[in-house]
């Protein structure tokens, strides 16, 4: 069986092939239900996607107002594909290279398939860089897949038993439950979360 290649090379050649079955081409529909109500005063928040691949999230966050979104994603293609569409979008907020290297803090975080696509045996690491990251009372809100899925290559799954003992220590978990409105293609396989920084 060939090793599995998680590396920033192998997920670039993913999206300039187009071997990107977990892109959903638009804003994932629980996380636009909670971007909608975010107010105008949260528009001056800092704001993190990582793993961000095609970023419609920070797509549509930029198009509501909020300047100061960043994506950070190994995929030099996926950045480019965000800029070719948002060619507005602050370049500087583009980072290319390893979530675990981002060296800064922000008010929110916004989870969408990038904890599934990292090994599960850094999921402890994503926990504490995730509390590293966020500014006091700062938030991690997103989804993640509560069925197994696979064990051998991306998106890998879990459930919500396995996710509280990475998290609990470091966040109040105000919210982390199924989720309702996932789209048709993830329907009864996401819990939402929305965690705040202890």
């Amino acid at each position: 069986m060939a090793e599995l290649d998680l590396s920033g090379n192998a997920w670039d050649s993913r999206y300039k092939s187009n071997d990107i079955g977990w892109d959903l081409g638009v804003v994932s529909p629980p996380l636009k239900e909670y971007i909608d109500q975010l107010k105008d005063q949260d528009k001056d928040k800092s704001i993190l996607i990582p793993g961000g691949g095609n970023s419609y999230e920070a797509e549509y966050l930029f198009q509501k107002g909020f300047q100061n979104v960043f994506v950070v994603d190994v995929s030099q293609t996926a950045l480019e594909n965000l800029q070719q569409r948002v060619p507005v979008f602050p370049k500087d907020h583009l980072i290319l290279g390893n979530f675990f290297d981002v060296n800064r803090q922000f008010d929110l975080v916004l989870e969408q398939t990038f904890f599934c696509a990292i090994h599960p045996s850094l999921r402890e690491k994503y926990a504490k860089k995730m509390h590293q990251l966020l500014n006091p009372h700062g938030k991690l809100v997103g989804v993640l897949f509560k069925v197994p899925l696979f064990s051998n290559r991306p998106p890998f799954g879990g459930s919500k038993k396995e996710y509280v003992n990475y998290f609990e220590s470091k966040f109040h978990f105000e919210t982390f439950e199924s989720c309702y409105n996932s789209h048709p293609s993830r329907q009864g396989k996401e819990l939402f979360i929305n965690f705040t920084k202890k």
